[in-house]
């Protein structure tokens, strides 16, 4: 992200390395790039939260047995009707904060283990802002 320039006492001494990219946050020791500008490694927070919502609607299969159904068997063909599919889906929000700056991502995700992997890229980003 050649966009943002580096603050002074952050100036690297060769090509940036990339140690952890979570969605648009980038983490290149010793800063932290955002779309919002750069903040320091050295003493950031890091907060995860994660929101799910949970969708139910008629299964697509159900409501084409039940109409075609209809005509053979009509009142037993509408039983197909109480089939319910469950789509859960939601956003994890990570915050990064140092000092007086904060920025917080929202990433959409789709199962557990898309979570957890964030988690786990989280985790990571918290030990390099301890050393």
């Amino acid at each position: 992200m050649p966009g943002h320039p580096i603050p002074a006492g952050f100036a690297t001494a060769g090509p940036e390395v990339v140690a952890v990219q979570i969605a648009e946050i980038t983490v290149s020791p010793p800063i932290i790039r955002t779309p919002t500008g750069v903040l320091p490694l050295a003493g950031a927070s890091w907060h995860v939260a994660d929101y799910w919502q949970r969708d139910e609607k008629v299964a697509t299969w159900a409501l084409v047995c039940a109409i075609v159904g209809f005509f053979c068997l009509a009142f037993f063909s509408l039983l197909f009707l109480l089939v319910k599919e469950t789509r859960r889906y939601g956003t994890v929000q990570v915050t990064v904060t140092n000092g007086a700056q904060q920025y917080v991502a929202r990433i959409p995700v789709t199962d557990q283990a898309q979570v957890q992997h964030l988690n786990n890229q989280v985790n990571y980003a918290r030990s390099l802002s301890g050393r």
